[in-house]
């Protein structure tokens, strides 16, 4: 059974195949040429450095590639990078495909499209389930697939279903907590607010955000396309603009790309249900590859803390 980068530790010599996620340019205070690769597994990913690459190499080193590495696990600032000491380009022969490398949501895809189907079935407002039915429809291919972003949180095939599934799953104990919220609003807010990162990344593989993701954004794009949507259904009024709140404020604050602060409180909830389940995503992941008594890496989206993973369990 192949061993995932997420079980090695700093000191230990990798021997392997992994895919490389990304290769970026660089020039040393020597005045030489390095390549930063950021090489995945189904486990994990890890950063290595390239030193004194050649031409060829920064043609042959290019994301999507799988490559067999050996190196050693070094500490760098705190995080674990991968060491090179030979690489080449898998071959044929070898047997592996970029398929085998390519992080996956823990839970199966027609899972993820059940609890979906479940929440839409269980709203009552005709006018909001059948803009998200809609939506479902006409993304039902790539919903199921796309990654909810490029790194950080659900950064994996199946990672945007996850991501809205898992917060779905938070709403609904919520409404049970706070019965004055609207089920039906806060539900069409989960499933809808993300799905605008199928038009922001370029898809599954190596993902980078496309043009239309870096000049306009998954919130903006999302909330044109709710409007667009309603209108090819007939439906208009208050319900479509205040869905439209819910896409625009969902981040919470102008400084996180919000061009709405939240003014209603399901979008207020929204904002905080998508926080819990981001942050929660990057913990589980990070204190998954931690032994009890000891601190994660960094985490940059977390203010750049290490978290502590005590000895005592919770069983």
């Amino acid at each position: 059974m192949r061993k995932g980068i997420a079980n090695y530790t700093i000191g230990d010599t990798f021997e392997g195949f992994m895919l490389i996620k990304s290769a970026t340019r660089g020039t040393a205070s020597n005045g030489k040429a390095f390549l930063t690769i950021y090489f995945t597994d189904s486990t994990g990913e890890i950063e290595a450095k390239l030193w004194d690459a050649s031409k060829g190499d920064m043609e042959t080193f290019v994301e999507e590639k799988v490559v067999h590495i050996v190196g050693d696990i070094n500490e760098f600032r705190g995080k674990a990078q991968l060491r090179i000491k030979t690489i080449r380009p898998a071959q044929v022969t070898d047997g592996v495909r970029v398929s085998d490398f390519l992080q996956k949501a823990p839970v199966d895809k027609e899972v993820l499209q059940e609890k979906i189907t479940e929440a839409i079935f269980e709203m009552q407002n005709p006018n909001l389930q059948r803009i998200v039915r809609a939506f479902v429809q006409k993304y039902q291919e790539e919903l199921y697939v796309y990654p909810a972003a490029s790194k950080i949180h659900h950064a994996y095939v199946s990672g945007l279903a996850h991501h809205i599934v898992g917060m779905l799953q938070v709403a609904k104990q919520l409404c049970s907590l706070y019965p004055t919220l609207n089920k039906d609003l806060l539900y069409a807010g989960v499933i809808l607010h993300d799905i605008g990162k199928i038009h922001e990344l370029s898809g599954v593989v190596s993902t980078s955000y496309t043009l239309e993701g870096n000049l306009l954004g998954h919130i903006s794009m999302m909330a044109t396309e709710v409007k667009e949507v309603a209108d090819q259904l007939g439906i208009e009024g208050e319900e479509v603009i205040v869905l439209q709140h819910l896409i625009l404020s969902h981040h919470g604050q102008l400084e996180y790309g919000s061009p709405k602060r939240p003014i209603i409180q399901e979008a207020e909830i929204l904002h905080l249900i998508d926080v819990i389940d981001a942050q929660m995503n990057v913990l589980t992941r990070e204190l998954g590859k931690t032994l009890p008594g000891e601190f994660t890496e960094r985490i940059f989206s977390l203010d750049n803390r290490s978290f502590y993973k005590p000895k005592f369990t919770n069983e």
